[in-house]
């Protein structure tokens, strides 16, 4: 008879698990992240994202500059405008890199710092069972001593050494060491990479509590100023910061010392001012372009130098103003455009009213050392042979329509409708230093002289110590994770009978050594002989 065995049917396969894919995704762009590449990757695109910050001027730090290259390149200043080019690290396609960089590095490192910790609480690994396949590796060294003494002596020697040690008694009397150095440079590498997280903070710290302004200083009793926000030419406060945190003082530029090499170049800087704090007595301070004037919570930074013209004009009807303009320099040797604008002129004294067809501006250039052969650019910085050439114009200035303009050049607007006219000619007209010209209408113009102007960055930033310190910091992680080199030691002591050594322990001892370089470190070989040289002699 035939049996027939029946066999249970299969089991069904398990239904395949189920996975969210929005979860799937942000899990997967998580790990993206805070991988090491992403921060590397992201670290590089915010160095080529801040090469624009050195190329074009940034209006935080001199905004007379960002004037100059509207003026030089019209046409290309909108557009950088638009794209932040002009406020690079305010902009937020910077911002987004910056932000992204933060949180890829805090995903990075803070599970590398939990290992690390890990690490360093746990003993060296026992020794694996075949030295021999280690890259380092010695056999058959022979010790009089017991194992357990080998053993110890070895862990001295190596602690003396710096390394981490432990020894293990295993069965047969076969004792280990094994023995693990060069956490620094793990250690290091967190260092660096948390400083530059502390950078990264203070960055961000004194974006919202920090401020900064601009101002052109012109020198003299009648041209200082006080901290308040009306009185700068451009300001940006912190989104924390209130107009009221201002701290209370005044400046007021008493003198300007600048020398010059015989090439152009400048040498010194040295201003001089007179300051005034919480309504304090005036005091004298001077400082220099590598030496700001630090004032407790703001710093005074002196960027630029020029001359502003003192001039002063004579309407029909006898009335004089004297106006002292800035020039904004346009090179290297201090040749300076700018203009003077006269709105309140050629009042009717019968009707006391002003006719705005009767306005005068002029826009001209200064050359402090004007050259002999005529050219129209200074031959020197310095005041050596003064002399300014203007253009006149009468008509309506533009002034009352209530739209803001530069005060460094005419409307022109005004100039291409005709309500501003050229009344001087084709070519400017030359003055030196007490020259006066006299106008087609009567009206006189005097070049009285001139001042100098500093321009100055008054800034507060209230976390520069965090700065300086994750920047140290930075540069000694950078030096430990270079210097440092990880690596493992294992010795395997066994006891021979054969071999001559203390009655009670039955003979001497065989030591077999390993050694394993965790990182990629030429100079390993001459330790490993080294140690083992030094664990066959006995000696420390």
């Amino acid at each position: 008879m035939t049996v027939i065995e029946e066999r249970p049917a299969p089991s069904a396969a398990p239904p395949p698990r189920r996975t969210n894919g929005l979860w799937a995704l942000l899990r997967n762009s998580w790990r993206q992240l805070t991988s090491m590449r992403t921060a590397l990757v992201l670290l590089f695109l915010l160095a080529i994202a801040a090469i624009p910050g050195s190329v074009f001027p940034q209006r935080g730090v001199n905004a007379e500059r960002v004037t100059q290259y509207y003026q030089q390149h019209p046409d290309l200043a909108p557009v950088l405008e638009r794209l932040g080019g002009f406020e690079v690290y305010a902009s937020p396609w910077f911002a987004s890199i910056y932000l992204l960089l933060f949180t890829s590095l805090i995903g990075c490192v803070v599970p590398r710092l939990i290992d690390h910790v890990r690490a360093l609480r746990m003993a060296p690994p026992d020794a694996p069972k075949r030295l021999e396949r280690l890259p380092q590796h010695a056999a058959d060294l022979t010790r009089a001593d017991a194992p357990a003494e080998v053993a110890r002596s070895l862990a001295a020697g190596l602690r003396r050494r710096r390394f981490r040690t432990k020894v293990r008694e295993h069965e047969d009397g076969v004792w280990t060491v094994s023995a693990e150095k060069g956490f620094l440079k793990e250690t290091g590498n967190l260092l660096f990479h948390f400083s530059l997280l502390a950078v990264l903070i203070g960055v961000g710290f004194g974006h919202w509590y920090g401020w900064h302004a601009n101002r052109l200083l012109v020198g003299g009793p009648d041209q200082g100023f006080c901290n308040t926000l009306t009185q700068y030419d451009d300001s940006t406060l912190g989104p924390r910061v209130h107009p009221a945190d201002l701290p209370n003082f005044c400046l007021r530029l008493t003198d300007f010392d600048a020398t010059f090499q015989s090439t152009g170049q400048p040498k010194t800087f040295l201003a001089t001012v007179q300051l005034t704090q919480d309504n304090g007595p005036a005091e004298t301070r001077r400082f220099t372009v590598n030496d700001p004037l630090r004032l407790g919570d703001a710093n005074v930074y002196l960027l630029g130098h020029g001359y502003a013209p003192v001039l002063k004009f004579t309407d029909r009807y006898g009335v004089a103003q004297t106006k002292v303009v800035p020039f904004l320099p346009i090179d290297g040797m201090q040749t300076s455009e700018g203009v003077a604008q006269f709105p309140d002129v050629n009042i009717d004294p019968k009707t006391d009213k002003r006719d705005p067809t009767l306005q005068m501006g002029f826009e001209g250039r200064y050359l402090p050392t004007s050259p002999t052969d005529g050219s129209a650019t200074s031959a020197f910085p310095a005041e050596n042979n003064p002399m300014l050439y203007l253009t006149a114009y009468r008509g309506d200035l533009g002034l009352d329509v209530g739209t803001p303009g530069s005060v460094y050049s005419l409307d022109q607007g005004q100039l291409a409708t005709g309500e501003l006219k050229n009344v001087s000619g084709t070519r400017p007209h030359a003055l030196k230093l007490g020259d006066t010209w006299t106008l087609d209408d009567g009206t006189k113009l005097e070049f009285v002289g001139t001042r100098e102007f500093a321009t100055l960055s008054i800034r507060h930033d209230p976390a520069q110590g965090l700065l300086l310190v994750g920047a140290v910091v930075g540069l000694l992680g950078l030096m430990l994770s270079l210097a440092g080199h990880r690596r493992r030691v294992w010795f395997r002591v066994r006891p021979d009978a054969d071999l001559p050594g203390p009655a009670a322990a039955g003979g001497g001892s065989v030591v077999t050594a390993g050694g394993l370089p965790r990182t990629d470190y030429p100079g390993f070989p001459e330790e490993f002989k080294a140690l083992v040289k030094a664990a066959e002699e006995g000696t420390p």
